[in-house]
């Protein structure tokens, strides 16, 4: 009986019952920040999404796919369906653009697309742009950041960044280039990891006036020595997997002056060369840790 009037009792009262409310939590991001240079930037734009876009309404804008393809017969014609602005919609139908930042990330896209024109951060990485020309960042001069990581691009106008005179972290890894282009002299990181790069398509002198240069990479390459001339700012080379066969005493010292010391490089990889480090001594006096590489056969 008494069973009977408990579940009477929670009939009655079951229609009062309110469940309580889904607990609010943090969205959490998802992306690859293995290298610092590559994504934290990156993550760091999207988690501050709100905030970009209440300060900068005027970056609100829809760019038509059909942009990403230019049409060369059609010059000085503009559609007017082409580019809507839209406030508080920073979005792009192939890329989204918020704050001064344009992401294009797997798109699929075959060449630079247009830009805004307070462009200063582009990632337009895993695509498959072929070719880099001058035009396309020509007027831009805003630009800080260009990440083209993952395209096939095979051939950059040597004048491409040329005006880019605030560019300071540029790269062009895991892509099919066998040399590079002049690059801008405020750089402060360089990527061309995973390319087809052999050293006679290095200039002798294509990073001597780079005074700010602190990370260089050129993993996975076909080069057969180490570029000359690095700066003094240099703090990280990597040149892992390449074909590099001998180094001489001025690779990263200087022969006619053994007091000479290069302080700021912390980290010089060599592995997966075919150079024996232990051959070469005296390349090293100079630097406070020894490369990463073979010593003995």
């Amino acid at each position: 009986m008494q069973t009977m009037l408990m579940w009477c009792t929670l009939l009655l009262v079951l229609p009062y019952i309110q469940t309580a409310p889904p607990e609010h939590q943090e969205a959490v991001y998802d992306y690859d920040v293995d290298n610092i240079f590559e994504g934290l930037l990156f993550k760091q734009h999207f988690e501050q999404y709100s905030k970009d876009v209440a300060a900068n309404e005027k970056n609100g804008l829809i760019i038509s796919k059909r942009r990403f393809k230019r049409n060369e017969e059609k010059k000085g014609v503009t559609d007017s369906t082409d580019v809507t602005e839209v406030k508080d919609l920073p979005t792009c139908l192939a890329c989204v653009c918020l704050s001064g930042s344009v992401y294009c990330e797997e798109t699929e896209i075959e060449e630079v697309p247009p830009l805004p024109k307070e462009t200063a951060y582009l990632y337009a990485r895993f695509n498959k742009i072929k070719k880099i020309t001058v035009k396309d960042f020509s007027d831009f001069p805003t630009l800080r950041r260009i990440d083209l990581t993952g395209n096939v691009i095979e051939e950059i106008e040597e004048k491409a960044f040329e005006k880019l005179v605030l560019l300071e972290q540029l790269s062009l890894a895991e892509n099919k280039l066998t040399r590079i282009p002049v690059l801008p002299t405020k750089l402060t990181s360089f990527n061309a990891n995973n390319n087809l790069i052999k050293s006679k398509a290095i200039k002798a002198n294509a990073f001597k006036k780079l005074t700010n240069l602190a990370y260089l990479y050129f993993a996975n390459n076909q080069l057969d020595s180490v570029p000359s001339h690095l700066p003094e700012s240099l703090r990280v080379i990597h040149l892992q997997h390449n074909n590099i066969t001998s180094i001489t005493d001025d690779t990263f010292c200087k022969s006619n002056d053994t007091r000479y010391l290069r302080t700021r490089l912390d980290e010089v990889r060599m592995e997966g060369n075919p150079v024996i480090l232990g051959k070469y001594p005296n390349s090293f006096t100079c630097l406070r840790t020894l490369p990463h590489g073979s010593y003995f056969k």
